[in-house]
């Protein structure tokens, strides 16, 4: 059966980033470096080998330097031209070449189902894929291939899940559902940030979805919360009731950089996948470890 292809992305960067103060009073978290590449650029790249076409970033006020970062920079590339650096300049003309980048704009933060419906003039009417930021994920094929694979050979929304100790689930949405598959279940029931001994499961939604058009009607019903946000959960619990919704997990490392040890991770694990870095770095992890024990 042939479904709609997936051609755009959407990526919510509004957020304050208040677990990393103070660097992020004045630089955007999703330009916090993974090594040498600001983490947008690795999530956009992830998008792009995928097979996405379009990206969407739903921005807010102060997150301008994003949207700069994927235009071309005429000055710098001058400058880089005049030098014979050709190197460093291919670099920077490749990020401005990399996708077809839109912005929209959240004007107030009421949460990522509203980040989310910002983006419904833009995508219209097709299925669309969804992607945290905040989630950077060492993973090949992609984790996010890995979701369009799934989404291809059924149909559904599919959400990305993984196993989290049980003393975790607090901090995540957690599914309940049944397994019908390798790596595959139907979800019946989602519980944003339970606590632990009300959580259904330990299978936590990660931040990477496929979504169909639907998702932006159940979005718009959404009450906000007592905090006023509109919570996609809420949308998500009620496509999995009136339609269906997977959950699938993903082979891969996961590491949530808007925290403090998963910036730090992340930026260890990239390196080591780097050739030129990566004896260096584990010379000096080497090193650091007996110095500890």
């Amino acid at each position: 059966m042939m479904h709609k292809k997936v051609r755009k992305a959407v990526i919510p960067v509004a957020g304050l980033g208040t677990r990393l103060l103070p660097v992020t009073k004045s630089v955007p978290k999703e330009l916090l470096p993974i090594v040498d590449v600001p983490a947008i650029q690795v999530i956009v790249e992830e998008c792009i080998k995928s097979g996405i076409e379009e990206v969407i970033l739903v921005t807010s006020r102060g997150k301008g330097q994003i949207e700069d970062h994927f235009d071309f920079s005429y000055e710098l590339e001058g400058i880089l031209e005049e030098r014979g650096k050709t190197q460093e300049l291919e670099v920077v003309r490749n990020i401005g070449r990399m996708v077809r980048t839109i912005s929209v704009r959240q004007k107030k933060p009421l949460g990522l189902g509203h980040a989310i419906l910002c983006a419904k003039d833009v995508v219209g009417d097709e299925p669309f894929l969804v992607l945290l930021p905040d989630d950077i994920i060492s993973a090949e094929p992609t984790a996010s291939r890995q979701m369009l694979d799934v989404y291809e050979k059924y149909g559904e929304g599919v959400v990305s899940v993984m196993e989290v100790p049980r003393e975790e689930v607090s901090r995540y949405g957690i599914m309940d559902g049944e397994q019908w598959g390798e790596g595959l279940w139907r979800v019946r029931m989602l519980v944003e940030k339970p606590a632990q001994d009300l959580a259904p499961s330990n299978l936590a939604v990660i931040g990477r979805y496929v979504l169909p058009s639907i998702i932006f009607k159940y979005l718009e019903d959404v009450r906000s919360d007592q905090s006023g946000e509109i919570q996609l959960t809420d949308a998500l619990a009620r496509l999995s009731r009136e339609r269906a919704l997977i959950g699938a997990s993903f082979h891969g490392v996961r590491h949530d950089i808007g925290d403090r040890l998963g910036l730090i991770t992340a930026n260890v694990s990239f390196a080591l996948e780097r050739p030129e870095l990566r004896d260096g770095v584990l010379e000096f992890l080497k090193k650091t470890c007996t110095s500890l024990t």
